[in-house]
């Protein structure tokens, strides 16, 4: 695999989801290392980076808080707040079984979806993979695992994962910047597709409840590392 590379944040265009492209950025940012745990966050010159103005940096900037990235400061503003390896730890226990119904679902009742739309999915993350950008491989990891929730048929599945993708890209992010991460991740989601596409619910599940326990294994191993070592 080609070594990850973390480029610039980009000036961005005016939208109806300006927050939502902030928020991305300024996650984007704190993933790929950019802005370190304990950095202090300067909300002008984020927005200067970006050219926006300053309201959707604050929005976002409280938003990013909420979901627990960002802490307060002593005396005034915010930092990045470190990775909690047990909170951690706690979320991928949570994906497993939730990722695991995702895939059982999908494959009751959406095979021939999942067989026809799926192999793009795969195909496009290998390119993320073999590309090295880490925001292409995030976004790529992303969209394969939000395809299996609209399978699903539960429309509750993807709002309930989305606050714990906050925490995996910056699990992701910290890991794989630092390390080429698991070689085989699109395999292991090319056979949870190829299960789903043959209409085997159990199979599915136990693969994507297997795939997300591997995950959470290599991805808390090189992160306590890194803490000792820090």
């Amino acid at each position: 695999m080609a070594a990850i590379h973390c480029g610039a944040m980009k000036t961005l265009s005016p939208a109806p989801n300006l927050v939502e492209q902030v928020h991305d950025a300024i996650l984007g940012e704190i993933a790929a290392g950019q802005l370190a745990s304990g950095e202090r966050i300067i909300q002008e010159q984020i927005a200067k980076t970006l050219g926006v103005s300053r309201q959707p940096v604050q929005q976002a900037l409280t938003l990013l808080r909420k979901q627990g990235v960002l802490h307060d400061a002593p005396g005034r503003g915010l930092i990045v707040a470190p990775l909690d390896a047990d909170f951690v730890h706690h979320m991928y226990d949570i994906r497993a079984v939730m990722e695991g119904l995702a895939c059982r679902r999908a494959a009751e009742l959406n095979a021939t979806r999942a067989g026809q739309q799926g192999p793009a999915l795969i195909e496009a993350g290998r390119k993320a993979m073999a590309g090295g950008s880490l925001a292409k491989l995030i976004a790529a990891d992303i969209r394969f695992h939000q395809f299996i929730y609209g399978l699903s048929g539960n429309p509750l599945i993807g709002p309930a994962m989305a606050p714990y993708w906050t925490t995996t890209q910056r699990v992701m992010g910290e890991v794989v910047v630092h390390d080429e991460g698991p070689s085989d991740i699109w395999d292991q989601h090319e056979q949870i597709l190829q299960a789903i596409a043959a209409g085997d619910g159990a199979r599915a599940e136990t693969l994507a409840r297997g795939h997300i326990t591997l995950a959470a294994d290599y991805m808390l191993a090189r992160l306590r590392a890194s803490r000792a070592a820090a």
